[in-house]
């Protein structure tokens, strides 16, 4: 009973929220206001709040612009913790526009959609990626291509860093700066998730949304980290490939530390 009120509240306040916000989100990008940057944060932190998503930030979010953020990526939640923490935009697949409830969500953070399998679009793609970085805002890369099961980085894909490339032109520092985030759901009400339980947590694609959305609402109280790694400075003689293998590295590194509970110096 209790956890079932528990669920009409979380509902109840998700929708008023949302109620109240969405049509300022709206207009902000209708008029192109600043809000529209940070509007999305504000909903998200209160939503995770609502899900019971508690989120611990480890190390801090690179300064300089431009900058991209290259990050692991095993579910839904993963835009909600990195939304409560900075004024980012997305990358996401082109199928993503059209989701229920998330392809909404998308299109009010004004998130950039991407048709991979087309090579002729990949330059207009990563020039809107490229400009909407040289305009200062945050842009993030989930560069494996799709989600995992939470427990490990697959492998990562160094085309997608096509356009961190072309956004150097366009940065007055003649630089693009490219960050590793990791993001871990580490425990469940308190208790550590391990191996077996964390794809509680993980929405690996070929799980139906709304029964994961439902467990995610009974279970109430998980523990989400994120950490930021060492930035990398991407310049006009930067090789993708090597960028691609560092920020990888350090994800992972990132990755399993906040796993296995250890801190990094």
């Amino acid at each position: 009973m209790i956890v079932w009120l528990r669920i009409a509240f979380a509902i109840t306040a998700i929708i008023v929220v949302s109620i109240l916000l969405m049509p300022l989100q709206v207009l902000a990008l209708r008029f192109d206001w600043k809000l529209r940057r940070t509007l999305p944060r504000r909903w998200h932190r209160i939503i995770c709040y609502c899900l019971g998503i508690r989120i611990r930030v480890r190390g801090t979010l690179e300064s300089r612009r431009p900058l991209m953020l290259c990050s692991n990526h095993s579910s839904w939640m993963d835009i909600m913790v990195m939304s409560a923490v900075a004024d980012v935009a997305f990358i996401a697949k082109i199928e993503v526009r059209d989701w229920p409830i998330f392809g909404t969500l998308a299109k009010l953070q004004k998130s950039v959609f991407v048709v991979r399998e087309e090579k002729r679009r990949t330059g207009d793609q990563a020039s809107e990626i490229a400009g909407r970085m040289a305009d200062g805002e945050i842009v993030v890369l989930f560069p494996e291509g799709t989600t995992s099961d939470g427990n490990r980085l697959l492998e990562v894909k160094s085309s997608l860093f096509g356009a961190a490339a072309m956004a150097v032109p366009h940065s007055p520092t003649g630089a693009v700066m490219v960050q590793p985030v990791a993001i871990a759901y580490t425990h469940v009400h308190g208790i550590a998730m391990g191996r077996y339980h964390r794809p509680l947590a993980a929405w690996p694609g070929d799980i139906e949304l709304l029964p994961h959305l439902k467990d995610i609402l009974k279970c109430g109280a998980i523990d989400a980290e994120i950490s930021f790694g060492e930035a990398i400075e991407y310049g006009e003689k930067t090789n993708r490939k090597a960028v691609s293998t560092t920020i990888s590295a350090r994800i992972r590194n990132l990755l399993n530390s906040s796993l296995r509970g250890r801190s990094i110096g």
